[in-house]
């Protein structure tokens, strides 16, 4: 038992929050913030391995290097002609002063987990921060600015591995996929809602690869309302057959929590039992599947309350510690106080947790007809 603890590893560092994009935006570092202190309150005090911030000169293995260029001279208060074209100065990527040395701190703790398990000095890693996977090779998009994801898969395909992403945010890992779109040593394969109703309006099905990459790159679209019952079934019939198809040295997972029932930024209906299963069946594929080679990043997740949730079953699970029933009274009134939101009581949702979807039926038959359309597109590749 103890040998197999010393194989996992959690990774933070206090820097991680220089990423903070402002007091008013969604992507907000008391979220980890909120774990941490729930950790707390419950007398663990968990062991970080503490990564070092990555160079520019690193992040040029993901990004062009002018996009880094201007990334390093606004976030140090330079001006920078046409930062538009960047995707910097939005509402969703404004620039904060301190922000790029925030994101290559996170960057570095990602790629320090591709690392360990590259050395054999760990078999399951959790990065508690990252998962920037809307960053592109030019582009800031999605509340992400450098690809920690895509670096981390870049050091382990240099080193021969072939790596699978798993991407369970309700948004679509576009950045990431659009990074190794052709590349042969990479699966991609993102559950999302679809993006006729969310940013960033891609992940079809037709999204299949281009060249050797042909058939490596799988989205499932998947209808809004969908639940935990009709999600797992995707889990099974396409993400399960896939890694046994494909045989992974190591499963990349982004650990997005969006996909909550609550999430105000999207309409899946995950709860966090559903969550629990979920984590269950990762663990599981990447035992059995990837051998035994796992790292899991954060995400997305913007309702408070569910988020620090499901990112506490996560830590519990990843260690296997118990999963306590309620939530301790203090961290709560904490909390309650300095967000001004309503916190349950209880680590896990109630059940039912919502009232039943009238279309429910119709969800269903939608997400299976999606299966078999992804299935069949891949057939004759995998053959």
């Amino acid at each position: 038992m103890a040998a197999a603890y010393l194989m996992r590893r959690v990774i933070y560092h206090p820097e991680f929050q220089q990423y903070n994009l402002g007091a008013e935006h969604p992507f907000s570092p008391l979220r980890v913030e909120m774990v941490l202190d729930l950790l707390k309150e419950w007398g663990h005090t968990p062991e970080f391995s503490s990564p070092q911030e990555v160079g520019p000169d690193e992040l040029e293995t993901v990004h062009d290097s002018e996009y880094i260029k201007a990334v390093e001279a606004v976030s140090s208060g330079k001006a920078v002609a046409d930062i538009g074209k960047y995707g910097l100065g939005t509402a969703d990527n404004p620039i904060m002063k301190g922000m790029a040395s925030g994101a290559r701190k996170i960057a570095g703790g990602t790629l320090l987990g591709a690392q360990m398990l590259l050395e054999g000095s760990a078999r399951k890693v959790l990065q508690l921060g990252g998962g920037f996977h809307h960053a592109q090779r030019s582009l800031a998009a999605g509340f992400c600015l450098y690809n920690d994801l895509a670096l981390a898969i870049n050091e382990m395909i240099a080193k021969g591995w072939h790596v699978a992403y798993l991407d369970i945010d309700v948004h679509h890992g576009d950045g990431v996929q659009q990074i190794f779109y052709s590349n042969d040593k990479v699966m991609t394969i993102s559950l999302h809602e679809s993006g006729e109703y969310i940013f960033p309006g891609s992940g079809w099905v037709h999204e299949l690869g281009r060249g050797m990459g042909r058939s490596l790159k799988l989205n499932l679209p998947l209808e809004p309302f969908t639940e935990g019952e009709s999600y797992m079934e995707v889990v099974e019939k396409v993400v399960e057959e896939a890694l046994y198809w494909f045989k992974p040295d190591a499963l990349i997972v982004q650990a997005g929590a969006d996909a909550h029932f609550s999430d105000p930024l999207a309409d899946l209906m995950l709860t966090t039992q559903d969550y629990e299963r979920l984590f269950r069946k990762i663990f599981q594929l990447s035992e059995t599947l990837c051998n035994n080679r796992l790292l899991i990043t954060l995400g997305g997740g913007y309702s408070f309350q569910a988020t620090a949730r499901i990112w506490t079953i996560l830590y519990k699970m990843f260690m296997e510690l118990e999963l306590p029933e309620t939530l301790p009274d203090a961290w709560r009134a904490r909390w309650e106080s300095r967000l001004k939101i309503k916190i349950p009581s209880n680590l896990h949702d109630p059940n039912p947790a919502f009232d039943p979807i009238p279309r429910k039926a119709e969800v269903v038959r939608a997400n299976r007809d999606l299966i078999q359309r992804l299935m069949d597109a891949v057939a004759a590749d995998w053959l």
